[in-house]
């Protein structure tokens, strides 16, 4: 979006910006209190009105770790690794995985929700889904607490890996915002996205090792399936918090460097699409 004046009696005048233009990100840190307020609003959004408030931060991964644990641990018999008990095992995958399915969900529909400042007042639009994916950080911290919890109760020690922890959650983020700004640039043009969003979110969840580990799957294929940038994620935040590793096939270094390899293009790719389809967000939410 240009801006030209000569002075400060001229009016100034908006015009969209042609072709691939510069992301201009310098602009978020103008705006950083508008994001801070934005993200806060979503926080409290999010809660008002519930009778348990933020425990359900805490109560929604617990369920998903039971299923979880009677669906691959009972019914199906997948092992975990490090001989760990399949709760801890894959509850330290539901953290990641709904910190990410969180937010992906509030990215991919936050243009549509925000309809009303976009047609009023101008300001960045990529500090909505931005604010978006930061929203989901509360209540990770509050479920993490349930994992410290886990780990003192079945004496599983942190190791020096954990200093690698903010750079896993950071991957999980970065891959949740390139993928929310292309769903929700593409939900201002074709409202089908929310409808298809949540089955996606569904599939994710199944070809990501959340129930299981890599090492399950074929080695011949691995390299394909650490193209799911939650995949690294996963296997990283699991190495960080209990030290466990997959057992078999790629090494863990590997499986982190193409699951990031597709995050970064995921994101930079989003980020040009995002700035490019800006132009026309007014005129089409």
């Amino acid at each position: 979006m240009a801006m030209t004046s000569k002075n400060p009696t001229d009016t100034i005048i908006l015009r969209p910006s042609k072709g691939w233009i510069a992301l201009n990100l310098g602009d978020l840190w103008h705006y950083r209190e508008l994001i801070y307020f934005l993200t806060w609003r979503d926080i409290l959004v999010r809660y008002k009105q519930t009778v348990l408030g933020a425990a359900w931060a805490i109560i929604n991964p617990v369920i998903n770790m039971i299923v979880l644990e009677i669906v691959f641990g009972k019914f199906a018999g997948m092992d975990t690794e490090g001989g760990l008990p399949g709760p801890i095992f894959r509850y330290a995958a539901v953290l990641p995985w709904g910190l990410f399915s969180k937010a992906l969900s509030s990215a991919g529909r936050s243009m549509l929700a925000n309809r009303a400042m976009i047609t009023k007042v101008y300001f960045p639009r990529l500090v909505i889904p931005l604010s978006s994916v930061l929203g989901g950080i509360v209540d990770f911290a509050i479920s993490l607490i349930v994992l410290i919890g886990m780990m003192l109760y079945w004496d599983v020690m942190p190791s020096i890996n954990l200093l690698a922890l903010p750079l896993v959650i950071l991957l999980a983020l970065l891959t949740a915002l390139g993928v929310g700004l292309w769903l929700s640039a593409l939900n201002v043009l074709y409202r089908d996205v929310g409808y298809i969003l949540p089955v996606m979110t569904q599939l994710l969840l199944f070809i990501s090792p959340v129930g299981y580990s890599t090492s399950t799957v074929s080695t011949q294929w691995q390299w394909l399936y650490a193209m799911n940038p939650m995949v690294g994620v996963i296997e990283g935040f699991r190495w960080a918090t209990l030290g466990t590793i997959p057992s078999s096939g790629l090494p863990l270094e590997t499986i982190v460097a193409i699951s990031s390899a597709v995050a970064i293009t995921l994101l930079i790719s989003g980020l040009f699409y995002f700035r490019r389809m800006e132009r026309s967000f007014a005129d089409m939410v």
